[in-house]
């Protein structure tokens, strides 16, 4: 009773968490804060259901690439905040109501990992999406990674649109220059 209740009870207090923070951008359902907000729900529904796979059989295959592409997500979110803070030079007074306030920045970065992808934070996101998955290979969580994919190209396609109109050709040129998720591929 305990397996089933303690994911349940994650994903229902998560979800709640998660519509709070995203709740500008869900009354605007072209923004990029829309689409991240239906990105953000398959990985939470993947956490929850491998909440009881994650120190399983700890030396498997799928478990070391598991930590990997976790640790990977975890170097890019704090590496990409890190850069949006000190360099994008976020400003409150930004009038983007759906941006959280460390994506008001003002200027365009294009030093460290977003030298090669546009999308550093998104990218943990898919690297947390398919870290967690590998916990167990299921159909389900092939489902969920893929379904959290979806939704964060659509989440990096309309924060593109949204970053032309804010910062003009220079992002236009930066996009040429880079690519969306990991670098030199894709």
């Amino acid at each position: 009773m305990i397996e089933i209740l303690v994911p349940v009870l994650v994903f229902l207090i998560g979800s709640a968490v998660l519509f709070f923070i995203s709740r500008p951008s869900l009354r605007q359902p072209h923004s990029h804060g829309y689409y991240r907000f239906l990105a953000w729900e398959p990985i939470l529904a993947l956490v929850a259901v491998n909440l009881w796979n994650w120190f399983a059989q700890p030396a498997s295959w799928h478990q070391i690439i598991s930590w990997l592409l976790l640790s990977i997500s975890l170097f890019l979110v704090v590496h990409g905040v890190y850069l949006l803070r000190s360099m994008g030079k976020p400003d409150s007074q930004r009038q983007d109501a759906e941006l959280l306030a460390f994506e008001k920045t003002t200027r365009l970065v294009t030093r460290g990992a977003y030298r090669y992808i546009r999308h550093p934070l998104y990218s943990s996101l898919l690297f947390l999406a398919w870290g967690v998955a590998f916990k167990e290979i299921t159909i389900l969580n092939l489902f969920l990674a893929a379904d959290a994919t979806y939704f964060l190209v659509a989440t990096a396609r309309a924060e593109e649109i949204e970053n032309v109109r804010f910062f003009g050709p220079a992002y236009r040129e930066y996009m040429q220059q880079t690519k969306m998720f990991i670098p030199y591929l894709f």
